[in-house]
Parts: structure tokens; sequence; C-alpha cells
């Protein structure tokens, strides 16, 4: 690995050990093995540093998790007939990775903030929806590029809702696959 990916890795690791807010670039550096120009160098700074290494890393392996609920759910299936399971494992997502959904939560305050992050994120954003059309596409070849990107969108802007309720409100009661189910259907008149 060059200096980057260590950055991006030892980010990740001081993040985890000592919390979002309290990581400090030294923090970084020490479990880099770099020095603290270096992020200067490759990042330009501490918050961007952290705001990459969050993304990538929980976006990774979230989006991991979100690519596996679409192929096993929609397996054999039209997209209405696993809409439910679908959104169901994406639920299960949320409730098994809620420290790095927190952590994500974190640093989306910090984005807001600073409008280099917004541009990265936005880019992010972009791949994101990709990847699940992508997928999505692959598990129901019938449906269009357009399609598949659309539903893409509304999977991660739902997900995104679901996980930040979940975070904030962790007793109420969730969309579940039934819920969403039920309210296409009301939607489209059936």
């Amino acid at each position: 690995m060059g200096n980057r990916e260590d950055l991006l890795t030892g980010a990740r690791q001081a993040i985890l050990e000592r919390g979002l807010a309290k990581v400090t670039a030294r923090d970084i550096a020490n479990a880099a093995g770099v020095s603290l120009a270096a992020i200067g160098y490759h990042f330009g700074s501490k918050d961007l540093l952290v705001m990459e290494a969050l993304t990538e890393g929980v976006g990774t392996e979230i989006g991991d998790h979100m690519d596996r609920a679409i192929k096993d759910a929609g397996e054999g299936r039209s997209l209405w007939e696993s809409i439910a399971a679908t959104w169901n494992g994406m639920a299960d997502i949320v409730q098994q990775n809620r420290e790095a959904l927190l952590l994500s939560a974190e640093n989306g305050v910090n984005v807001a903030r600073n409008p280099e992050a917004q541009l990265f994120m936005g880019e992010a954003t972009g791949r994101a929806y990709d990847d699940i059309g992508t997928t999505v596409r692959q598990v129901h070849p019938d449906l269009t590029s357009e399609q598949a990107h659309a539903v893409a969108k509304l999977i991660f802007v739902m997900f995104q809702g679901l996980a930040m309720q979940s975070l904030i409100g962790p007793t109420a009661e969730l969309l579940d696959g039934d819920d969403l189910a039920i309210a296409i259907q009301a939607i489209r008149g059936m």
C-alpha cells in the first residue's frame, strides 16, 4: 500500500479506537505509520481524510450488504415479488450496522458544513446509485437502465432515512417490507 491507502486505513482504525470527535491528525498518522505532512499532501486536511475514509470504508461494507440483500430477495422473483423481502434485508442491515451508521451520521454533519466534502459526497452518492442500479439490473434484467437507476435511487434514499430513523428513534416502529408493499400498492391504486 502507498501512503494514501495507509492513511485511509489508519484513519478508520484511529476513528474506531478514539471516536470521531476525539481522533486527531497525529492519531491517524501514527496508525498509518506516516508523517503528519502526508495528510495534507494526500487529502488537504484531516477532515477531508476522515470523510473519505468513512465514506469508503462504511459505504463499501454497507454497499456489499445491500447488494447481497437485493440478490437474495430477488433471485427468481420479479421486482414486485421481491420488494418486501428486499426492504426487510435493508432493515436487517441497519440493525446489524448501528455503530458504522452512527459514525456515518456524525460524518454527515461535518460534510454538511464543508462545500469541498459535499462535492466528494455528491460524487460518492452517484457511484452508489450506479452500483445499486447495476445489481438491481443483474437481478431484474427486464428493467431498463433508467428503471434500475430510479429503483437504486429510491432504495438508497429510503435506506438513508431508515438508518437515520433507527439511530434517532430506535424504539419507533420502522418501515418494514410489508408496510412498503402496502404503501406502493396504495400509491398505484391497486
